[in-house]
């Protein structure tokens, strides 16, 4: 935690970048952190130097003889800006580079440090830049992670191919879920800031920490308030300090100003020469070029892969386009994930929700070959996790590579504790915590479904839906009654789109009735269909991003439809009878529940034809299925003579009301 002071004087920073002419936030904070990096140098230099003279052995030092006075205390008695610049300029960043260019000089930046350079062109920005982040305390190993953690988070704009910052609260609660320990090898293949290794990082530190090696102090919050700090040392990691400081986490961008900071921000957190590299994880060649320890896998994949982009074939490693041919980024990544894992390794990856929903032959291979390894949980997440960058849904995918999957356990996460806003104000009723625990224990015996919210689905039901794994489809409240037969809308009907766009209604004197998404029928001036038939709206009623429909019609006759309704007419062998009149009655009462649910998207909502063929619905016998339908049109019936005679007893008001005022 950092107080409100310290984050003060980063705000004060921030805006003399902005006044100076550097408005990009990564620029921003990548050149903080190469003077960040500068003053870490030197203090780590300065260490080394008094525990040498306390000693008596020697070190393999940063700054040769001729290199000395860049160090960062040296720079600091630099009274001249323009002197400061050209130093800075002219010979630090050079040195950045040179020492970057053999990964053994000692820097922690190696080959993505070799093109940094210095944006800032104002000496008096340069003055005052060096003079705020030496009053920094990074001196202080608990407060430079969240110092960085800060910076980051002003990271407001996302980057290209659908690069979004994922929030730390949504991090956090993966990393619990998948419970990492300090012997595992972790990677994130499109690691941006490192925001899940640093993340893991921290949370590494709290489980191996003893009751000794936990502090809490009182510190003084930015509104003035005394609040508890937990400190956790990581006091029982000594052992694998050496592993968790250069083998336990690796990370992969193509973005070498993202790679500056993710080694920044894990320097920051404590990780001492942590893996990350400048590279195009799914091009060919990616996994050979592991170093010979990583080869054989890593234990866990943490990722938020890029959402957006397609690639073309000869980009990408042909290993991974056998797992799945198609440009998506999105399904190559997992496809490359569930590659990089070791057999029994697992992965957490925030997916776009096509990615489990999706119906191209590509995403149902793709999950087919998930499901033929091990398929742990999907999570469903609220769409608006990533605002103010995107509205768009997603879903945690987990998974292991090798065994097979006999059941998957389904989560719909309603509340991160979070608005649904730009603001991303703080709510009550965050179901993190409970979304952990239920996931640890969910093979308790004490464990009970709520089948609206978490349930296993065994896979027989998820190939019974062709192999779709969308929470919505499996976590609501409806279940079809126990012994009732069931039937698939496409065995009772012939499903087809209207053939007319829904802006060219004619006006009411046409004769025949045109079918659209609202409740009263139009007109236009001829038919396609002269049938019995059920018409279902393919679009959602409402807004972006939500599922719903208003209106589901039946009609018998000639008419046409629109294009956005599908019209499901009887098949010959259900032709006269009261079929039709019975399913239209199931659907209006089970559309929330039977219709809605099949409605996919991340942005435009709909439903498809084929959708709708596969969808089940409960069959029972014909003197239920008589009664049922008897009962919802005498209904209808009812509503609308009594809508007939409210509009009778309106006209008759309206002429009280004219005559009323005639008389006046």
């Amino acid at each position: 935690m950092i107080t409100g002071a310290l984050k003060s004087n980063i705000d004060k920073l921030w805006e003399e970048f902005w006044t100076g002419g550097i408005t990009n936030p990564l620029t921003v904070i990548e050149q903080i952190t190469f003077l960040m990096y500068a003053r870490l140098l030197d203090m780590n230099e300065t260490t080394d130097e008094k525990r040498s003279r306390r000693t008596g052995k020697t070190f393999k030092r940063r700054f040769n003889r001729k290199q000395q006075h860049l160090r960062w205390h040296k720079l600091m008695h630099i009274e001249s800006a323009d002197k400061l610049l050209e130093t800075v300029r002219d010979e630090l960043f050079p040195y950045f580079k040179e020492s970057s260019a053999v990964s053994n000089e000692g820097t922690l930046f190696a080959e993505f440090m070799k093109d940094a350079q210095l944006m800032i062109q104002k000496p008096s920005l340069l003055v005052r830049a060096r003079d705020m982040v030496n009053d920094l305390p990074l001196e202080k190993g608990d407060t430079k992670g969240d110092l960085y953690e800060y910076l980051l988070s002003k990271l407001t704009t996302a980057g290209i191919n659908g690069q979004f910052r994922t929030p730390r609260h949504i991090i956090r609660a993966i990393i619990e879920l998948m419970d990492p320990d300090a012997t595992d090898r972790i990677c994130d293949p499109a690691c941006g800031t490192a925001g899940f290794l640093s993340t893991t990082y921290e949370f590494i530190l709290q489980k191996y920490s003893s009751p000794e090696g936990t502090i809490t102090e009182r510190v003084t919050n930015e509104k003035g308030e005394q609040e508890e700090q937990t400190l956790y040392t990581g006091d029982l990691l000594s052992k694998h300090r050496r592993h968790v400081d250069r083998d336990m986490f690796h990370g992969f961008d193509f973005d070498a100003t993202m790679l500056r900071i993710a080694a920044m921000n894990l320097v920051m957190h404590g990780v001492a020469q942590p893996d990350i590299h400048y590279q195009d994880t799914l091009s060919q060649g990616f996994i050979d070029s592991f170093p010979k320890e990583a080869k054989e896998g890593f234990d866990l994949v943490l990722a938020n892969p890029p959402f957006k982009g397609s690639l073309d074939e000869e980009d990408v490693d042909p290993e991974i386009l056998r797992t799945v041919k198609t440009k998506k980024t999105e399904l190559l990544f997992v496809a490359l994930i569930l590659r990089m894992l070791k057999v029994g390794g697992r992965a957490a990856v925030i997916v776009p929700i096509g990615v489990v929903e999706g119906e191209t032959r590509a995403h149902t291979k793709l999950r087919k070959v998930l499901l033929s390894n091990q398929v742990e949980a999907v999570i469903g997440l609220p769409h608006w996790i990533f605002k103010p960058y995107a509205s768009v849904a997603t879903a945690v995918l987990i998974f292991s590579k090798g065994g097979n999957t006999d059941k998957v356990w389904f989560y719909g996460l309603q509340n991160d504790g979070y608005s649904d806003g730009a603001k991303k104000e703080k709510i009550p009723g965050s179901e993190l915590s409970n979304l952990v625990s239920l996931y640890k224990n969910r093979f308790s015996s004490k464990y009970k479904e709520v089948r609206s919210k978490h349930r296993f689905v065994s896979i027989d039901e998820i190939k019974d839906n062709n192999f779709d794994l969308c929470p919505k489809i499996y976590l609501r409240d409806y279940e079809h009654p126990k012994n009732v037969p069931t039937k698939r809308l496409g065995e009772l009907f012939d499903i087809s789109r209207g053939t007319i766009g829904a802006a060219e209604a004619m006006s009411s004197a046409e004769k025949f009735d045109f079918i659209t998404t609202s409740a009263d029928f139009k007109k236009y001036n001829s038919y396609s269909f002269d049938s019995e038939a059920v018409c279902i709206p393919l679009v959602s009623s409402t807004g972006h991003g939500h599922a719903s429909i208003n209106n589901i019609h039946y009609i018998d006759g000639k008419f046409e439809a629109a294009t956005i309704m599908a019209v499901l007419t009887p098949k010959e062998s259900y032709k006269n009878t009261s079929l039709t009149k019975y399913v239209y009655s199931y659907l209006l009462s089970h559309k929330d529940d039977v219709l809605v649910p099949y409605m996919k998207g991340a942005a435009n909502v709909s439903l498809t034809v084929d959708r709708i063929a596969r969808i089940k619905i409960s069959f029972p016998n014909k003197r239920s299925r008589d009664g049922i339908s008897k009962m919802i049109f005498e209904t209808k019936e009812s509503i609308s003579l009594l809508r007939e005679s409210l509009r009778e007893e309106e006209e008759k008001y309206r002429a009280l009301v004219k005559s009323v005022k005639n008389s006046l």
